[in-house]
């Protein structure tokens, strides 16, 4: 079974900044997913929450390893991107100012699994 951790507190030399998915990016993440798993590539998924990133992590099967990670990282919002697409192994096969075009090559794998 999964670790339950509490709740972020403020820190006491500050505030803790704690990164959330709005609703529309959560609507489009939990749209695709649920498409994956209807085409059955994706059964589970996990989300975290950490100072300085929200993470959607989609997996094959329950007890192995993420095969896609979706990050955002606002701090990085001025370099690459806020947005990430992270592979299996942990590279960074996608990175982006935007969701949609993140999710692209997943959209386009989709497509090649309906119509093949």
């Amino acid at each position: 079974m999964g670790t339950v951790l509490p709740f972020p507190q403020k820190d006491a030399g500050g505030q803790q900044q704690q990164i959330f998915f709005t609703r529309f990016e959560l609507n489009r993440i939990v749209d695709l997913y649920g498409r994956m798993v209807a085409a059955g590539q994706w059964k589970d998924y996990a989300i975290a929450f950490e100072p300085g990133a929200a993470a959607f992590w989609a997996f094959r099967r329950t007890a192995e390893t993420p095969e896609i990670r979706i990050e955002k990282r606002p701090a990085l919002h001025g370099r690459q991107g806020m947005w990430a697409l992270i592979g299996e192994s942990g590279q960074v096969l996608k990175r982006g100012h935007e969701l949609g075009p993140v999710l692209a090559p997943l959209e386009r794998r989709l497509l090649k699994v309906v119509a093949g």
